[in-house]
């Protein structure tokens, strides 16, 4: 009888053993689980990344970007990126959609290395980023930290996610994504994971940085543990932009991050009517709490606006007013982003849960002026990288960027309707050459505008 417990005991204690062991190994990575190990750099590193202060970024929704909605859709368009004097290229998520709960929201991810086949596969990723590189253009992903789908092969492992009281995984708190499944950033197993994947691309699609999506939302600890991982990669210069407003980005490590309170006084300043002398003061606030040589993404649309909210053409007062602010929102300081169709005017909202191509053949006349203020960018370090002095005035945005040897001055009539610029005295009695037209300019006390008419003057 104590032999018959004794056996009975013995093979309980090695089953408990062996349904333990089954029960750790989806979590822990050992020798018999080992982590798959980071895979081969694919070909050579982008080597012509550009300091901050010079980037300009071009952001492409896949699915409205061609007819076809692919990679391959966007490879007979990169010229014409690239004559916008764009150096970065910021793609929308390229992994596939969950199908629980589901929405088709690309920031949906069922998994982090794998490539939507919707837009085709690794080699054509592959292909995009070489011709990119080819036009001196780096390439960076758009990255979803925050939350996965509800059926990402992670979801195996409840603890790596967020959960209630009764242990159920929770969406993310405080939003209205229920197609997502929150992570749970105390778990070491799944940050370490995730900063695999982030190596992935790097190495084996040789990307050159990220966008990191909803950036506010995840820890510092983390965004600093991953961002150094990263920066270890050997020969690897990366672009990295926090979508978000928290200035403990750039101690994380990030370049630079979303400059949303300067789109709102924008549009509050051609909308609303508010004064144009409060750019001045929302630049600083901007830009005091961070780091020198650090920067905010300055932008006019993007693919949340333009998807949910309306077009620049709408916020701004049609083509000349969606141009003059964006010659602000460019030239008074930050890193330029252009979302695809705005160079174009494109009247209609874009989607990215569904497919809606851009009518590339829309204003060419808008095309060319982004054209031409973007070259204007590029010849003069003043506007990206001089001096400001604002000239306050509630209905014309005027300031000064200056160099040791490049001096440029812009004034922009923010309202539909003429105005005339009582000039600074300053800059009265001063010659200037218009740096679109060529014309020689004199400035007297006075300079009448045109509705929403924008000069650009230089030594």
């Amino acid at each position: 009888m104590t032999t018959r417990k004794y056996r009975f005991a013995l093979l309980l204690s090695l089953f408990i053993l062996l349904f333990f062991a089954l029960s750790c190994k989806k979590e822990n990575p050992g020798p018999d689980n080992p982590v798959p190990t980071d895979p081969a750099q694919y070909e050579t590193p982008f080597t012509e990344i550009p300091a901050t202060s010079d980037v300009v970024m071009y952001e492409i929704n896949e699915r409205a970007f061609s007819v076809s909605g692919d990679f391959a859709g966007i490879l007979p368009r990169l010229d014409s990126i690239k004559a916008l004097g764009v150096n970065v290229i910021w793609l929308m998520p390229i992994h596939p959609i969950g199908a629980i709960n589901s929405l088709n929201s690309p920031y949906c991810i069922k998994n982090f290395t794998e490539v939507n086949p919707e837009f085709g596969n690794l080699e054509d990723l592959r292909t995009l980023v070489r011709e990119a590189h080819n036009r001196k253009m780096a390439v960076i992903l758009d990255w979803v930290a925050n939350h996965t789908s509800w059926d990402n092969p992670w979801i195996q492992n409840k603890t790596w996610y967020t959960q209630d009281a009764a242990g159920n995984i929770i969406h993310p708190a405080g939003t209205n994504w229920m197609d997502v499944a929150d992570l749970n950033f105390d778990n070491s197993l799944m940050r370490l994971e995730m900063i695999k994947a982030l190596k992935y691309w790097v190495l084996a699609a040789n990307v050159d940085g990220y966008r990191c999506d909803a950036a506010d939302y995840v820890p510092f600890s983390f965004w600093k543990q991953a961002l150094d991982s990263l920066k270890k990669i050997p020969n690897r210069q990366l672009i990295l932009l926090g979508e978000g407003a928290r200035t403990d980005h750039f101690t994380a490590g990030f370049q630079t991050n979303f400059g949303w309170s300067f789109y709102d006084k924008n549009v509050g300043v051609f909308q609303n009517g508010q004064s144009a002398a409060g750019y001045l003061t929302t630049h600083q606030s901007e830009y005091n709490a961070i780091p020198a040589g650090s920067h905010r993404l300055r932008f006019t649309s993007n693919h949340d606006k333009c998807a949910w909210e309306d077009t620049p053409l709408v916020f701004f007062g049609g083509k000349n007013g969606s141009m003059a602010a964006f010659v602000i929102n460019t030239y008074l300081g930050g890193v330029p982003l252009i979302y695809n169709g705005q160079e174009v005017g494109c009247p209609v909202k874009l989607p990215f849960f569904s497919r809606s191509p851009i009518n590339w053949t829309t204003n060419p006349d808008m095309f060319a002026a982004y054209k031409r203020i973007m070259a204007i960018r590029a010849a003069h370090p003043a506007l990206r990288s001089g001096t400001l002095e604002y000239f306050a005035n509630a209905d014309i945005a005027a300031f000064k960027r200056t160099t040791a040897t490049d001096e440029v001055l812009v004034i922009v009539n923010v309202r539909n309707a003429a105005k005339t610029f009582s000039v600074p005295t300053g800059i009265q009695n001063t010659s200037w050459t218009d740096a679109v037209s060529g014309a020689a300019v004199n400035l007297s006390s006075t300079l009448g505008l045109n509705a929403y008419e924008y000069r650009i003057l230089i030594k």
